[in-house]
């Protein structure tokens, strides 16, 4: 099986660069500073038809902890169930208990209620208090992936407990590396944990393209982007 590059796209126009420069599935979010948000809808609605690779939207109310109240919990599967009638073919979540623990219930319930929809445990998964113990509550919810770092920033930092995941997952889910992943680090991160599917963003800020910004304001408004010449990098990194 080849590897699989997905990026994490946060707006229209990343998307569509990231499809056209050789990564192999998207993850949809928005709000970057938020650490990735649901999609509106009109993001959802217009990606549909637009790109050929696989697309999947995080499923996300807000930034901060995955610890959702009841109403909270309702918009992620109404969100789930949207993505599922729009025809994604996955989607990006996951929940915590208080006590860090992955709440198995709610789990195995976003993993039901997105049917033959592929389901992704993110980055939830590096505040869980026992890691080992979470990849076990998250195999038995039926999900097919879990997003991680190894539980710091950095993945490749992280890579020793990556590849005990890998390990002790065996082929009954697929661990991805993800965060601060790069063309510079891609190829001996996938040596040494032996992942066959890797996450970045490729994110750069690009200037914004208006001509006239008041002084006044004391604004940045630099738009966050996707570095295309980073993804095709990449892409001739793993194997």
């Amino acid at each position: 099986m080849s590897s699989v590059l997905e990026i994490a796209v946060f707006n229209i126009e990343s998307a569509l660069l990231a499809a056209s420069s050789g990564a192999d599935r998207l993850e949809l979010c928005e709000n970057p500073l938020e650490g990735g948000t649901t999609p509106s809808y009109g993001f959802l609605k217009h990606i549909v038809g637009q790109i050929s690779i696989p697309v999947f939207p995080i499923i996300r109310p807000r930034g901060g902890d995955f610890l959702y109240s009841d109403a909270e919990f309702k918009q992620i599967c109404y969100d789930i169930e949207l993505c599922k009638d729009l025809g994604f073919k996955g989607v990006v979540s996951g929940v915590l208990l208080p006590n860090g623990k992955v709440d198995y219930k709610r789990t195995k319930e976003m993993v039901l209620l997105a049917g033959d929809m592929q389901f992704t445990f993110h980055r939830a998964f590096d505040r869980t208090i026992d890691p080992i113990e979470a990849l076990a509550t998250i195999i038995e919810s039926g999900a097919h992936r879990i997003l991680t770092s190894g539980q710091v920033p950095n993945a490749f930092d992280g890579k020793d407990l990556i590849k005990q995941l890998i390990e002790v997952a065996e082929n009954n889910i697929i661990i991805m590396p993800g965060s601060g992943v790069r063309a510079s680090n891609i190829k001996d991160l996938q040596a040494f944990t032996g992942a066959k599917e890797l996450h970045s963003s490729a994110r750069i800020s690009v200037n914004s393209l208006m001509e006239y910004q008041p002084i006044s304001m004391n604004e940045n408004m630099k738009n966050t982007q996707v570095d295309a010449a980073e993804i095709k990098a990449m892409k001739t990194q793993i194997s």
